[in-house]
């Protein structure tokens, strides 16, 4: 499964009151794991910026002033995506607002919400009263944001892939995939047989029922009709 975890930095907030995209990032994500292939695109919104809005992302009129405008660079961020890729985001509906707007206004065909993972939906839930901004998952998953001094689509983006797949319950799979992955490379450069990972035996574990828990389990069942256990 292809997912592409991707972030926008905008000109403000509503694209209907005049607002553009100056900033797209997505990381690529292959059966969850990084797969080291991203886009990144700084993009000319053809109109000014407030000095609250420079605060936030740090991109200036002068900086932004000699990039591509959103239509021309529209047909690489779509073929980076694919059609049919999942697209993950934090407050999703934010930045497909503007995608959307921004396709729309030069003729293009909007993407569909079907295909949308919102990972603050996930957090909400996930952590019910919690706070679970970016800068808090990344705080409670012990992913290190040190260089997020400002908002940046690119990092905020990789930033959110690793929040994402904590989110999805941990990097182990990743990591040990990964682990062996160096192993058989540094072997094969040696002309040695691929390194297998090593399998970890553990004392199995017992946990005793009392007589008094099997009593009451009996009894539970009965109250349960047409049980499987055949218990009445």
């Amino acid at each position: 499964m292809r997912e592409i975890v991707f972030d926008t930095e905008t000109t403000g907030l509503d694209p209907f009151s005049g607002d553009r995209i100056v900033e797209i990032g997505c990381v690529e994500l292959f059966n969850h794991l990084p797969t080291g292939r991203t886009y990144h695109q700084y993009i000319n919104p053809e109109r000014s910026l407030s000095e609250e809005v420079v605060a936030v992302h740090g991109l200036t009129e002068d900086f932004l002033s000699d990039k591509p405008t959103f239509s021309e660079i529209a047909d690489d961020f779509l073929n980076f995506i694919g059609d049919d890729s999942v697209l993950v985001a934090h407050n999703a509906s934010f930045d497909m607002k503007f995608i959307n707007a921004e396709l729309s206004w030069i003729g293009k065909e909007p993407l569909s919400y079907d295909r949308v993972v919102d990972t603050l939906v996930i957090a909400r839930k996930k952590f019910p009263g919690a706070r679970v901004n970016l800068n808090e998952l990344c705080k409670r998953f012990g992913v290190d944001n040190s260089a997020r001094t400002v908002h940046g689509a690119l990092l905020d983006s990789e930033l959110l892939a690793d929040v994402y797949l904590e989110l999805l319950g941990g990097r182990e799979p990743g990591l040990i995939l990964e682990k062996k992955f160096e192993n058989n490379q540094k072997s094969l450069t040696k002309g040695a047989e691929p390194v297998l990972a090593e399998r970890v035996m553990h004392e199995p574990r017992f946990f005793p029922i009392s007589q008094d828990e099997l009593e009451q389990h009996s009894e539970f069942v009965k109250k349960i009709k047409n049980n499987i256990w055949g218990i009445s």
